[in-house]
Parts: C-alpha cells; sequence; structure tokens
C-alpha cells in the first residue's frame, strides 16, 4: 500500500484552491509530542495515508458533489507546530493521492516537546482562518496524552475564533499503565468542541488507521454533513 502511494502519488499534481462548492474544511492535527516514539510516529503517518485512500473513505469523500478542502499539521509543545498538507481540494481521486503521499512522505520536525494541546487547538483554528470558505469546518486532534503544557483547550476555545468550527478526538492508548481509561473523559469534558462532535479510540498506533478510516468516513458522510447542517438551523 505505501509503495504503492509513492509510487502514484509522485506522478500526479494537486489540484489549486479553489473556493466554490465546499461543504467542508477538514483539519487533521497529529500528536509528536516525546510520548510518541519514532515507531509510532511511522505508523500514525503511514496510517492516515493509507486512511486517505481507504475504499469506504474515498466513497466517502465523494459521497456529494460538494467537495471537501483538507489540511494536515503535527503538533506537540507551544511552539511546535508545523503544517504538513496545506489546504488542498479534493476534487477527484488523484488529490486523495497526492495528499496521502506528502504525509507519508513527511518527515518529525520535532522528537523532544511536551504536550500543548490548547496552544494545538489555538494554531488549528489561525489555519482554519485560511481554509477556502466551506459550509463547516472540523479540526480532528489525535493524540496519546492529556494536555501538560501552556494553556488548555477550554483556554483556546475562549480565546480563539471556534464559533463555527467542530473539533474531534482521536485517542490513542486510551489506558494508562494501571489500564484506567482516563483520556476518554478528559478528551470528553476538555477537547470535544460544538454540535456533532464525536471522539473515536484507536487501541495502540497499530490501530491508528483502523481508528482513522471509521472517522473520516463518519465526518465525510453525506448522514453527518446533513446532521450538522440540521443543528446549526435549530
Amino acid at each position: 500500500m505505501i509503495r504503492w502511494l509513492i509510487t502514484l502519488g509522485l506522478a500526479v499534481t494537486a489540484s489549486p484552491i479553489r473556493a466554490e462548492a465546499c461543504r467542508l474544511a477538514l483539519a487533521l492535527a497529529m500528536d509528536i509530542s516525546t510520548s510518541v516514539d519514532e515507531t509510532e510516529d511511522m505508523l500514525q503517518r503511514q496510517g492516515l495515508a493509507a486512511a486517505l485512500v481507504a475504499p469506504e473513505v474515498v466513497e466517502a469523500f465523494f459521497s456529494s458533489p460538494m467537495t471537501v478542502a483538507l489540511a494536515v499539521y503535527e503538533w506537540s509543545g507551544r511552539t511546535t507546530q508545523r503544517v504538513i498538507l496545506d489546504w488542498t481540494m479534493i476534487t477527484s481521486e488523484a488529490d486523495l493521492l497526492v495528499a496521502a503521499s506528502t504525509v507519508q512522505q513527511s518527515v518529525r520536525s520535532d522528537s523532544g516537546s511536551a504536550t500543548a494541546m490548547g496552544h494545538a487547538l489555538a494554531f488549528g483554528a489561525t489555519l482554519m482562518q485560511q481554509a477556502p470558505p466551506c459550509l463547516f469546518q472540523t479540526i480532528d486532534l489525535s493524540g496519546d496524552g492529556s494536555n501538560n503544557d501552556g494553556y488548555g483547550p477550554d483556554s483556546a476555545y475562549r480565546h480563539f475564533p471556534f464559533e463555527n468550527t467542530v473539533v474531534n478526538g482521536l485517542v490513542i492508548n486510551a489506558a494508562d499503565f494501571e489500564g484506567e481509561l482516563f483520556l476518554i473523559p478528559f478528551f470528553e469534558n476538555n477537547v470535544l468542541h460544538g454540535p456533532g462532535a464525536f471522539l473515536e479510540v484507536a487501541q495502540g498506533f497499530e490501530d491508528f488507521e483502523r481508528a482513522m478510516r471509521r472517522k473520516l468516513e463518519r465526518e465525510l458522510s453525506g448522514l453527518q454533513i446533513g446532521a450538522l447542517r440540521d443543528t446549526a438551523r435549530q
């Protein structure tokens, strides 16, 4: 799968940004904090790349005639956030292939920073301001730990523009060393934001691809977009 992504990804060119008929601006945020080792980081990048071109996810991307704008960034400490894939309109499977190849071939920018979730969300809010106009906006925050650096998600939500942005979460390794599921309630109570926000759980980084596939399919499906539209009208 990964070799196929590299080979074909280099042979096509991403479509230019177009603001017309966009239903969703989707920003995916990957955790590269110090708790994520080199192997886990590779599993995360390869898992996201593979998820983007999984048949059910491809079908969900094109489940509506309106397009999706996609961006990917990595995050960890207060000043460690970097865009991996800048805003790209997904108008064809070739665009998805380029996006997946870009993620798969990306190189981690930092491996020694703490977990600054509030700063990661603030970066996402700023990135969302640069997105093409779309009906809905969603940030996905993936992580294997709780906030331990800088301000928390609550401060980010108070001081940055999140009024029209939903934040979903993907928890990796939900249990601590004693088996207590501490991350699930932390994400539910602190990270999830906006109408229709939901949490997906990966049982380790080896399970990241499966969890990401499920999350993307749910976010991109016509039913999910319809539910958000109905909520917005109420």
